[in-house]
């Protein structure tokens, strides 16, 4: 009974210590202070536990030891996070003598509201490194004692263990390297994520975990090369290190607080919380501060820790080739090379050494140049000694540096280089891009804080640089045609340089809140230009680029077919050079905002919209609709695919708008003639394409009212994600509808049976066999998802966009049946869809639509009533 009543006292006691703890956080006590705290509390109370189990006679007097590993053995016990046990037996004790008791301890924790991790292990498993144990060897280096038989825990620590990491060091090492990656990997290799996850994220805390374990075991076996590590490192760089480490051990303390669970996921909610709470910012900062500018502070401490754990698995490569297969790099081995000022070794750039007599390489501007060159040539890395002295020489460098055409000439080689991306991320982490071009101070880590820019504006513009240079080697690759078109386009620029010079200053205006960044990037890239001397005709060259930067990316949610549209856009790129290098920056821009938003029917538009363009600089633009005219190249396409029958497709595609047939492959067109012929047979063909990611369903069928909204309403019903359509109708009133969706529910990617149900309810409702509403009636509704960000609806009509239409565009919140609200309206209020432009951008829907009214375009004052039924349709469809 006493015992019980003892059990009873520890776990008052931890939990009134965990009540203390957390009151001392929420009142200012740091992390680390936090972590530590709660692990001398768990100390007392599994000492006092094992001290119970000894007075019980549950054989612990000897032969066992408990040990403190992991998180717990480094005495960093997040609130809630798991206590990792050692229960190490000497050879003479046998589990199943001490399984019981270890049980009982362990429920008793369990008790106490304590996740426990147990592990037993005999000392002579303790030994052995295999590829399935790594992780628990590592667990080891990371051990204190708790209780138990000291002299066995001292056997482990004074002989086994350093015996084991002694012996298997390299393995080890090379373990670890790969434990790390395949993590890295599994979150794309980045640490720009929406809700990152502060532990496991490149940049997180099991980084910073990694740091210490490769150094503890680099050190075991020095290596002897001078460059190959630093010596004591940089001081100010080790100072933002242990910064970062203490800005990350108290988010990942205020989230699991936050949650009350081991939840290390920065969501949405918890970012606005933590700047509320203005977590891990001082003084006068933390007054007003928005979550955008909280995450920017995040985003600044991880790229420290990323920045070290990759030098340090750099250094600690047994052979040193993990820098290549960090950043993915595809490059020989070459021997040691030796330049002006430093050599190359095992990859990494190291700075020859400053002599007496002369003066130190570090703070000679064409040396420091001529290094960030070499990187970006060949993908090398800065060896961590030579970007200590690099950084703490930068203010004679800004003394020594020389602005003017020499200047432009050594950045243009740097811009250019095939590894140009790695290069600017390396010399923006140590201040020397800033030293060079001031104006990029002002994007560093800077947050556009929605659903759809994944990276901050910094990284955006490196990723933008990384995706142009990709385009040099993309045959190589085995890349989709359409981007070997980009990548033969940007080979034939003859002012390359300057392109690259546009990507890295096209933001620079995102620092400054005075709303049209174009304009403002392009007055502080004026100064930049003034420095660097360039000639009036590539300073032109880049001022156009970065006030129109936008332009083509706007137009590719117009009808690009259109000739108004081609000749607005025309107008703005002035010549075939400036539309060429606008072409493949927004190839680039639209890459660089997230993995997923450059997808195939985006480029191949932007393609499109590039041709159409170059025609009509050309003097060549094309007429609007497909002739009558059996000989006319566009029938010729199809036609050469169906022998003997080229009247017949003339008579097809009479009347249809070429941008059909342009936008199509001769297959495709093919496809649907071959359709319309069996019109006679069922008034209705159907083609679906299905794809895991993105599938397609085009009708061919007589025009009718409704028919664009009943599709979108069947592919409503079964939980379809509409992100393109279009639909055109020839002379004869025969429409093609295409639609491009994804499955939201994963229906038919599940349940491949179910494809046939799909086709024909689609069929059903195109035939009224049964009518949409009664799909929708029974359609899946799940609970819609607070948006992370809230849209304004916009309803916007241009009368001039087109000769004979009225473009009519909507933007609103992206939800359910979107679409289908829109094309009822608009059918209700007697308008004809000539073209549809459906596109998503994170949780921004942007839909366009070319509109006639008996065959006109619409009044002033239908408009207004179309604005009026437009709003209130989609204020009820969201209810």
């Amino acid at each position: 009974m006493q015992v019980n009543e003892s059990t009873d006292g520890l776990r008052s006691r931890y939990q009134r210590k965990m009540l203390e703890i957390r009151g001392a956080f929420e009142t200012g006590a740091s992390g680390s202070a936090t972590i530590a705290a709660r692990s001398a509390a768990v100390d007392e109370l599994v000492r006092g536990f094992w001290q119970q189990a000894v007075e019980r006679g549950g054989r612990l007097s000897s032969g066992i030891a408990l040990a403190a590993v992991g998180g717990y053995g480094r005495q960093e016990l997040f609130p809630y996070s798991d206590v990792d046990l050692l229960f190490l037996l000497d050879a003479r004790t046998a589990e199943k003598d001490v399984k019981d008791v270890i049980r009982r301890l362990n429920q008793e924790m369990w008790d106490c509201g304590i996740r426990v991790s147990p592990t037993t292990r005999k000392i002579g498993e303790c030994d052995r490194l295999t590829e399935e144990n790594a992780e628990f060897t590592v667990s080891l280096m990371d051990h204190r004692m708790i209780a138990g038989d000291t002299g066995l825990y001292d056997k482990l620590v004074v002989q086994t263990l350093p015996k084991l990491l002694q012996r298997e060091q390299k393995p080890l090492t090379a373990r670890l390297i790969e434990l790390t990656q395949i993590r890295h990997a599994k979150y794309g290799d980045t640490l720009f994520h929406l809700e990152p996850n502060i532990k496991d994220c490149p940049g997180g805390l099991r980084d910073v975990h990694v740091c210490g374990w490769l150094s503890a075991l680099q050190w075991m076996n020095p290596p002897k090369s001078e460059g190959s590590r630093s010596k004591g490192g940089n001081g100010a760089e080790d100072q933002e290190f242990r910064q970062a480490v203490e800005f990350l051990r108290l988010v990942r303390c205020f989230l699991h607080y936050r949650h009350e669970r081991d939840d290390n996921t920065l969501a949405w909610q918890a970012q606005d919380a933590a700047a509320k709470a203005a977590i891990g910012v001082a003084g006068n900062m933390s007054k007003e501060m928005d979550a955008a500018y909280w995450m920017r502070l995040y985003f600044r401490h991880a790229r420290s820790v990323q920045r070290r754990v990759t030098q340090m698995m750099e250094e600690a490569s047994p052979v040193a080739k993990t820098a290549s297969s960090l950043l993915g790099l595809r490059r020989e081995r070459k021997a040691e090379s030796r330049h002006e000022g430093f050599r190359v070794e095992r990859g990494r750039v190291v700075l020859d050494a400053a002599a007496e007599s002369a003066e130190d390489p570090a703070n000679d501007p064409d040396v420091v140049l001529s290094v960030f060159a070499t990187m970006a040539r060949t993908g090398y890395t800065l060896g961590r000694d030579a970007e200590g002295r690099l950084s703490q020489a930068l203010p004679l460098l800004s003394a020594n540096l020389e602005e003017g055409p020499a200047l432009w000439h050594k950045l243009q080689s740097i811009l250019t280089g095939r590894y140009a991306g790695n290069a600017l991320r390396s010399m923006h982490a140590m201040g020397v891009l800033e030293l060079l071009i001031p104006e990029f101070h002002g994007i560093d880590a800077l947050v556009i804080r929605d659903a759809y820019h994944r990276y901050t504006v910094d990284e955006h513009t490196f990723v933008l640089i990384d995706t142009l240079h990709g385009l040099e080697d993309v045959q190589a690759g085995g890349k989709a045609e359409w981007a070997a078109r980009f990548g033969a386009l940007l080979r034939e620029l003859p002012h390359a340089g300057v392109l690259y010079l546009v990507a890295l200053l096209h933001d620079t205006g995102k620092g400054r809140s005075t709303g049209d960044h174009a304009q403002e990037s392009a007055r502080m890239a004026q100064s930049v230009l003034t420095r660097l001397e360039l000639d009036s005709y590539e300073s032109g060259l880049v001022l156009g680029l970065i006030v129109n930067h936008l332009e083509m990316s706007a137009a590719l949610r117009r009808d690009i077919f259109d000739a108004e549209t081609v000749g607005a856009f025309a107008g703005k790129v002035m010549t075939p050079e400036m539309l060429r290098m606008l072409t493949l920056f927004t190839y680039a821009d639209i890459n660089a905002v997230h993995p997923d938003a450059l997808t195939p029917w985006k480029a191949e538009n932007l393609w499109r919209l590039y041709m159409a363009t170059s025609n009509y600089l050309d003097r060549s633009v094309d007429e609007e609709r497909v002739g009558a005219q059996a000989e006319s190249e566009l029938v010729h396409r199809v036609a050469a695919l169906l022998p003997g029958q080229q009247m017949e497709v003339a008579s097809y595609l009479e009347g249809f708008p070429k941008r059909y047939v342009r936008t199509r492959m001769p297959e495709q067109v093919r496809r649907h003639f071959q359709m319309a012929k069996l019109l006679d047979q069922d008034r209705v063909q159907l083609d679906f394409r299905y794809s895991p990611t993105v599938s397609e369903l085009t009708v061919v069928t007589p025009d009718r009212a409704l028919l664009f909204a009943n599709m979108s309403g069947v592919l409503a019903a079964w939980g379809m994600n509409i992100v393109t359509a279009d639909a055109f109708s020839n002379r004869q009133g025969i429409v093609v509808d295409s639609f491009r969706f994804t499955d939201t529910f994963r229906t038919l990617e599940m349940n491949a049976s179910e494809h046939e149900a799909f086709v024909k309810s689609v069929h059903d409702v195109m035939t009224e066999t049964i009518s949409v509403e009664k799909l929708l009636s029974g359609r899946r509704r799940g609970r819609r998802k607070t948006p992370k960000v809230v849209v304004e609806t916009r309803v916007e009509f241009d009368d001039e966009a087109s000769s004979h239409s009225t473009l009519l565009e909507v933007v609103a919140q992206d939800v359910p049946g979107l679409l289908r609200a829109l094309s009822l309206t608009l059918a209700g209020q007697g308008c004809n869809i000539e073209v549809a432009l459906v596109d998503t951008e994170g949780e921004t829907a942007i839909d366009v639509f070319y509109l006639t009214k008996n065959g006109a375009k619409l009044e002033k004052d239908e408009e207004r009533v179309m604005r009026d039924a437009l709003m209130q349709a989609m204020e009820e469809n969201a209810n």
